[in-house]
């Protein structure tokens, strides 16, 4: 019982970013803001990541995925701080 809750809790963190990657993509086909489309770009590597976080704890324990989880995170910020930058540019 004592890894159930934050096995879900992992599994909550990956559904709940896969939603907001799916939200945030279904708003930039209506309205086109480049914006949105930087910050599901961003939410989609994190979804990949907590993806990895599930795969890590629960499916496979003795695999060590903590490298390519961090590297994933790393990128999904990157992403989203050059979509800020480049957006920011393109408005002077």
């Amino acid at each position: 019982m004592g890894s159930t809750i934050p096995d879900l809790v992992y599994l909550l963190c990956f559904l709940t970013s896969a939603l907001c990657a799916g939200l945030l993509l279904r708003q930039y086909g209506k309205v086109q803001s480049p914006v949105l489309l930087w910050s599901s770009a961003c939410f989609t590597f994190l979804a990949i990541a907590n993806l990895l976080v599930v795969v890590d704890h629960i499916i496979f324990p003795q695999a060590d995925l903590k490298l390519a989880r961090l590297v994933l995170t790393l990128l999904a910020v990157s992403v989203l701080l050059f979509g800020f930058i480049w957006e920011a540019e393109e408005d002077r």
